[in-house]
């Protein structure tokens, strides 16, 4: 089986990691074309053996790309199309559909109550994704709440497949090694209180929120993994709350990382050094980042996390979730310090939950879902 993959963009981000991941795992021949900014995950992607192709779209109004795309599916001759991020899925769909090809599958990855990819969302936006969307095959929801928000939306709920995101749980597990190394390469005391974070570096992530709430407990540092627009304003708002020798940015850590790096701490490393995990984001279409730490050991505070919304009652005792205001967030903080002060805040073991989400077992769902689109019905 030869599958293409269409995406937006390869920077460092949750959808393109987890692309870059999926890759490892599925046993079927491919190429990866990037519509735009062909970044550091491309560049991984080829070092793991998976060629990709630049399309060099120049923004969302680039109908050229349309032709040149479709010029691209038609000389490769292949079996499934599967485009992730809503641009990718409103030039890929129909570029497929005039290359001819029958099986088109899209990953709906950042779908949240009330945004898209960090945009909000709009009739414009919904009415161009629903008009493409009829010309796949299926849409992948990455959770039931993504899949339940994607019928909202008005997609056919016989249309949307649930595959959730995966992550290697074995590769965060606590090592105490790795915590000395780390804390040592970037500056951290063996003794201090490490407040985490990992994402992009965007408003809606709500990190400026968390580094009012850290700069409020003097004994916590912050640890924030990831690369954005606000990393300026965030280095600022620390400065302006009398904590910029408390909070650290690290820049993104490509995750998986390349083979053979090793030069800098990678993202169970970063996540080892950390003591309390906290995700302030609001509006999450899947939570990758919170599981990831949970996997890690970690304790998380979370306002956020369909991936744990999904899973039974009780079922990850070590996350409790909160509001995402800077009083709410600097409560969860405050008290946690309380509980390690009393000596009351051992790393907890990885919760039995972390194995629902094994990337083998999403690669898995894919490739049957790819062989029933391979196999089903022709669209019409």
């Amino acid at each position: 089986m030869k599958v293409l993959h269409v995406i937006t963009g390869l920077g460092v981000g949750g959808a393109e990691q987890q692309l870059r991941l999926l890759l490892r795992y599925l046993p079927v021949r491919g190429r990866v074309v990037t519509l735009t900014n062909p970044g550091p995950v491309a560049d991984g992607i080829e070092a793991d053996g998976t060629p990709v192709t630049h399309l060099g779209m120049t923004g969302n109004r680039d109908v050229g790309a349309l032709p040149r795309l479709t010029r691209l599916i038609r000389q490769g001759r292949y079996d499934i199309v599967h485009t992730h991020l809503y641009r990718a899925c409103v030039y890929g769909r129909p570029a497929a559909r005039l290359a001819g090809v029958r099986s088109v599958v899209a990953t709906e990855h950042s779908l949240g109550d009330a945004q898209i990819e960090g945009r909000p969302l709009s009739a414009g936006t919904r009415a161009l994704y629903l008009a493409t969307e009829r010309l796949g095959t299926s849409t992948v929801a990455v959770s039931p709440s993504v899949a339940r928000r994607l019928a909202d939306w008005g997609v056919a709920p016989s249309r949307i497949r649930v595959v959730p995101n995966g992550i290697e749980a074995a590769r965060f597990a606590f090592d105490p090694l790795a915590r000395a190394r780390a804390r040592s390469l970037l500056g951290l005391p063996v003794d201090a209180f490490v407040v985490g974070g990992v994402g992009r570096l965007v408003a809606g992530k709500r990190f400026d929120r968390l580094v009012r709430a850290v700069a409020a407990v003097p004994e916590a540092r912050l640890l924030l993994v990831g690369e954005g627009e606000r990393r300026t304003e965030l280095l600022r708002i620390a400065a302006e709350c009398g904590a910029a020798g408390r909070v650290l940015l690290t820049g993104a850590v490509p995750d998986p990382p390349e083979r053979g790096a090793d030069r800098r701490p990678d993202l169970p490393s970063l996540l080892a050094a950390m003591d309390l995990f906290v995700s302030a984001s609001p509006d999450e279409a899947f939570g990758l980042a919170v599981v990831e730490a949970l996997a890690a050991g970690l304790p998380v505070r979370y306002a956020a996390c369909p991936a744990l919304d999904d899973l039974p009652p009780d079922a990850v005792p070590a996350a409790r979730r909160v509001g995402s205001s800077v009083a709410e967030l600097t409560a969860a903080v405050k008290d946690f310090a309380r509980q390690r002060a009393a000596g009351r805040s051992e790393r907890p073991a990885p919760p039995e939950a972390v194995h629902r989400y094994d990337i083998a077992h999403s690669a898995e769902q894919l490739l049957s879902l790819y062989q029933r689109a391979a196999h089903g019905p022709a669209l019409p």
